[in-house]
């Protein structure tokens, strides 16, 4: 073989080698990314001069990456209704977005997001929040916008990312509601309608190929940290029940603060928990947030995650750093307070999902990544882009 064939068979393969290399450097990424937030209590950290929302956009923005977001409830600081003014100020924070459109976080609401029974169903959360991209002209969310398309309504909608379904509950003061605080408002036990129940149930057993991801504001009783009867509550030194991971009103179902405690108008019901125990595996993942703790905490022998049910269940609080009681009834520094969130990672083929918790502040330990707190956990079957 000449000097020249030699060059030419070497150039070919070369170039062969290049356009494989630059092939699999274009090929799209096969990772899908959720970031998943709650409890920014907007109107309280910013009477405090903290963005509570904005400052996790910008750090999510700036230290990872993520493909969509689930905000899991609680946009809302009022004790009573929320009122424009926070739902503008919301927005606003909202706007902090700059490498994602607005449509690629997905709503619910939390139960300082509620409207009370003496006004339009829930106006406040339509009209800022707006899931369904209904009122554009205040929220700004275009629902033609959204990477994934929602299906259902404000109160209970889906939408599906390959073989993912998520399943997305709000909090609501049903018109049965008759124990609450305020008026209505915030009625710390959490609430669902028989028809969002019924929607769920059906969802499931309509999609049983899916990977299902249930997101509502609260977690399920005797699933996650301090999710027990009265777990969301201390005994003062006269054993009376008092303030401690939440309020205390009398009125207001404290025995059932820390879980979804009503479900069709009825107590306690047990309706999802009776229905996963049934059905072990059929949902993967429930979100919720709700109680506000550090990454660390346990509380009736539960942590942040846990496994239960073949259902991973997640405590993904909390981004506010000022809303919540601040001391126990010993006067040591209340376990909340830490703004916190979660990135899920998932890649193509794979079963396995990666869990990293991103600290928002330095309080509590450095402001990044918390190894400590970092889970892998398991879908039933791998992550797959076509559903």
């Amino acid at each position: 073989m000449s000097a020249n064939q030699m060059s030419r068979r070497n150039f070919l393969a070369g170039s062969a080698l290049l356009a494989t290399t630059q092939l699999v450097q274009a090929a799209p990424s096969r990772t899908f990314r959720i970031w998943v937030l709650s409890d920014s209590h907007v109107g309280t950290d910013k009477e405090n001069g903290r963005e509570s929302l904005a400052d996790a956009i910008r750090h999510s923005e700036s230290d990872f990456d993520w493909d969509i977001a689930l905000q899991l409830g609680d946009l809302s600081g009022a004790f009573g209704v929320p009122a424009d003014p926070e739902g503008e100020e919301v927005v606003r924070q909202y706007s902090a977005l700059r490498s994602h459109k607005r449509e690629a976080i997905y709503d619910l609401a939390g139960n300082h997001d509620r409207s009370g029974l003496d006004e339009p169903d829930a106006w406040w959360w339509q009209k800022w929040a707006d899931p369904l991209g209904q009122h554009t002209r205040y929220s700004g969310v275009d629902a033609v916008r959204r990477p994934y398309p929602v299906e259902g309504t404000w109160e209970r909608y889906s939408f599906r990312v390959g073989n993912l379904l998520f399943l997305m509950m709000s909090d609501r003061n049903e018109p049965s509601q008759k124990i609450g605080r305020g008026t209505l408002g915030g009625n710390p036990g959490g609430v669902v309608t028989a028809e969002t129940f019924g929607w769920w149930k059906h969802m499931i057993e309509s999609n049983r190929d899916s990977n299902i991801i249930s997101a509502h504001h609260y977690v399920l009783k005797n699933t996650t940290v301090a999710s027990g009867d009265w777990e969301g509550m201390r005994k003062d030194a006269n054993g009376h029940w008092q303030t401690y991971y939440h309020g205390y009103f009398e009125p207001g179902t404290p025995i059932g603060a820390s879980y979804l405690y009503w479900v069709g108008g009825k107590r306690d019901s047990a309706s999802f928990e009776s229905y996963l125990a049934a059905h072990p595996g059929a949902v993967q993942f429930w979100l919720g947030g709700h109680t506000h703790t550090n990454p660390d905490d346990t509380c009736g022998g539960k942590s942040h995650i846990e496994t239960k049910w073949g259902t991973h269940f997640m405590n993904a609080c909390a981004l506010t750093l000022y809303h919540g009681t601040g001391h126990d009834k010993d006067g040591h520094d209340h376990p909340g307070r830490v703004p916190m969130s979660r990135l899920f990672t998932l890649e193509e083929g794979s079963n396995m999902v990666r869990v990293q918790c991103y600290l928002h502040t330095s309080g509590f330990g450095k402001q990044g990544w918390y190894p400590r707190a970092e889970r892998r956990l398991a879908l039933s079957q791998p992550f797959q882009w076509s559903a």
